[in-house]
């Protein structure tokens, strides 16, 4: 498989000398084309900074983010913000669905940040509210579907874009076990591909079964890499 994107050491840290706290010490991994990878650990493991490091959200003071053969931090602010936009999809825990917006209208906002015509970006919204099975429902407000289909939005507003990596915080939090799983098994199914590489932060071990490889963190550092199933 080819590589996605690649950690070369990173390193995050708060305070100075005595003072010094890492949230992520000299952590190294890469990512593929065609795999689920979960990032696994305690809560305060610094999963989640990982995350925003790796995302182009929170630049790291040592290591690298290496994507398409160039360190991302070394760019321009501008092409990270390109890289975050274009690149990158979110899918988050409590899913940040805005209310007074209609399900299609929540998919095409990374549509229109891409200076899409409304028009198009809401003929494309539906487009992937169909992919993800929600046909019929664009026009509806997210208070008025389960919290499985509000999953279900969030996800078709994430591969809108078609992004090369597509990011998953907690994926399965809100949900009970059974949804979280057909969700996650979804996604499996329907969203990865050859050209798209899909990160999933989670402490859920009902989920581990669709990994394909699983990163396990602890105080900042990786503690395991293994293939599928339990770690």
């Amino acid at each position: 498989m080819a590589t996605a994107l690649q950690a070369v050491s990173l390193s995050k840290w708060f305070g100075e000398g005595e003072a010094r706290t890492y949230a992520v010490h000299d952590v190294s991994f890469e990512a593929r084309f065609g795999e689920m990878l979960y990032i696994v650990g305690p809560s305060g493991s610094g999963k989640t900074t990982l995350l925003s490091m790796i995302s182009g959200i929170l630049r790291p003071n040592a290591g690298q983010v290496v994507v398409e053969g160039q360190d991302l931090w070394q760019l321009p602010d501008d092409d990270i913000a390109r890289f975050r936009l274009h690149k990158v999809g979110f899918v988050f825990q409590d899913y940040h669905l805005f209310p007074r917006l209609t399900t299609a209208e929540n998919v095409a906002i990374p549509l229109i940040l891409q200076q899409r015509s409304w028009n198009e970006a809401l003929q494309v919204a539906t487009q992937y509210l169909e992919i993800v099975g929600l046909q019929g429902k664009q026009a509806l407000p997210p208070v008025k579907l389960s919290g499985g289909e509000q999953q279900r939005v969030a996800i078709a507003r994430a591969i809108a874009s078609q992004p090369d990596i597509l990011i998953f915080d907690e994926p399965t939090a809100s949900l009970d076990g059974d949804t979280g799983k057909r969700i996650v098994s979804f996604v499996k199914e329907k969203i990865l591909n050859d050209h798209r590489c899909i990160l999933i932060v989670t402490h859920d071990s009902r989920i581990f079964e669709f990994a394909d490889r699983i990163l396990q963190m602890e105080d900042g550092q990786i503690h395991g890499l293994v293939s599928g199933r339990n770690p």
